[in-house]
């Protein structure tokens, strides 16, 4: 599993982004997240506090939580499942229906940068005690989010809402898996050009996640095929050949 890259998030409640006007910054604790620091600082409950030190629930729900996410990206769904299961159980032992409902929407948000667009049941589930801002994020990723919605979203997300120029608006997001995100739910709301598309394999190519990889050439293809461009769709399709994990073979008889 490739190793993630080092984010500074604040904790829950958010601490002091250091500094202020009167005085010099002062040091910002840091903790290491998955790497998409926009989408977590806003969804995913953190386990970097300064004093006192984090309870080990936290600790072991963040880890679980980041391995879980980069499992089902890189196409172990079997892995994703046990790891989400672990965050999850660490969650529920606080009875705090709003942070799980943050980790819910964590792993939808991962099933819409695949391209795989279904109910978030496990948020849905928890909505009545989520807060506006993770209500918010959730219609967000149905492709519904209103302009009332883009002030309680993630700041790298809310331009997407009213954008009229999508392929700057996701070319700008420096956080790789908020990237996806964003091409997602502008796809899934008819509003995904070509740069944006192209962008999202750029994306998940540079990290190496298949996942992602292999639907937005999917897409890709699916275009090129449709304006006649065999040749361009027969490239397409080798190189998700290329990608695709081999099927397993089944064990001979002894």
């Amino acid at each position: 599993m490739k190793k993630l890259t080092p984010a500074p998030v604040p904790s829950v409640p958010s601490p002091p982004q250091g500094g202020n006007s009167s005085g010099p910054a002062k040091p910002v604790p840091r903790c290491y997240s998955m790497g998409f620091a926009a989408l977590v600082t806003s969804l995913l409950l953190t386990a970097c506090s300064s004093k006192p030190p984090a309870p080990e629930w936290q600790m072991n729900a963040k880890s679980s939580a980041e391995r879980a996410a980069e499992a089902w990206l890189v196409g172990d769904a079997r892995i994703e499942a046990v790891e989400f299961a672990r965050a999850r159980r660490e969650i529920t032992s606080t009875g705090r229906a709003d942070l799980l409902a943050r980790a819910e929407l964590l792993r939808c948000a991962t099933r819409v940068a695949s391209l795989v667009f279904e109910p978030c049941a496990g948020f849905d589930a928890l909505a009545q005690d989520a807060a506006p801002a993770e209500r918010a994020y959730s219609r967000y990723l149905q492709g519904a989010a209103t302009p009332a919605d883009a002030a309680l979203l993630p700041e790298a997300h809310r331009a997407l809402v009213t954008s009229t120029a999508p392929d700057a608006a996701v070319a700008s997001i420096e956080d790789p898996l908020s990237r996806l995100v964003a091409a997602g739910v502008l796809l899934k709301s008819g509003r995904a050009t070509p740069g944006v598309i192209g962008t999202a394999v750029d994306t998940a190519s540079a990290r190496g996640w298949r996942r992602p990889l292999l639907a937005w050439l999917g897409v890709q293809r699916d275009r090129a095929l449709a304006a006649s461009a065999t040749e361009e769709a027969a490239r397409l399709q080798r190189r998700m050949d290329l990608v695709a994990p081999a099927p397993t073979q089944p064990a001979s008889p002894r």
